[in-house]
């Protein structure tokens, strides 16, 4: 959807938090997935591990490591690996870079999840699993634009059916609010987090 952060304020985020810009970048995601396409136009080079398994990428072998919205979820049994391997792929300065949906905006009623909800809220608390075990946080607060109401409405439907037109009923503007968290940590930091 090009409505989501059209500011670019992710990539942005991306590129202080790493930098990316001219390095080696390890992306979580479909190797045509937005992850990849955002990191490729910011000059980095990209490369997805075969089958999205980050066991497959060589030792120290990036810069950067770039979830994007894939892997790295601590209610799965694959958080202490995912640390783990992620500390083994990455250079000696490497950076991971975790990117989550934050919540607490208006585009997460668009889930109709409540427990996903909740979960993407416990991420960000001091005392979380990301914040608690070392990791750092950078909230964006980006939007989701259209030029028109009627083109936010038609797109939202499309996308989310009857509770896409009910959140799109109850805008004023062609916008949603959309908070994005990218979790940070340095590769000196992962083995303590993944023991």
């Amino acid at each position: 959807m090009r409505a989501v952060d059209a500011e670019g304020r992710l990539p942005a985020a991306l590129e202080a938090l790493g930098p990316v810009t001219g390095r080696d970048v390890a992306v979580l995601d479909a190797s045509d997935g937005p992850g990849p396409r955002r990191l490729l136009a910011l000059g980095a080079w990209v490369r997805t591990p075969p089958a999205g398994v980050l066991g497959r990428l060589p030792d120290a072998s990036a810069d950067a490591l770039v979830a994007w919205r894939t892997g790295f979820c601590p209610a799965d049994d694959d958080w202490r690996d995912d640390l783990e391997q992620a500390g083994r792929v990455l250079r000696g300065d490497g950076r991971l870079l975790v990117v989550k949906d934050y919540g607490r905006d208006e585009v997460t009623p668009l889930f109709g999840d409540d427990a996903r909800a909740r979960r993407l809220v416990s991420y960000s608390h001091p005392k979380g699993p990301f914040l608690g075990s070392g990791f750092r946080i950078r909230v964006l607060h980006c939007w989701w634009r259209w030029e028109t109401q009627d083109e936010a409405t038609a797109e939202l439907v499309r996308c989310f059916g009857d509770l896409g037109r009910a959140i799109a009923e109850g805008m004023r503007r062609p916008r949603l609010s959309y908070k994005v968290a990218v979790y940070h940590a340095d590769a000196s930091t992962l083995a303590g987090m993944a023991a």
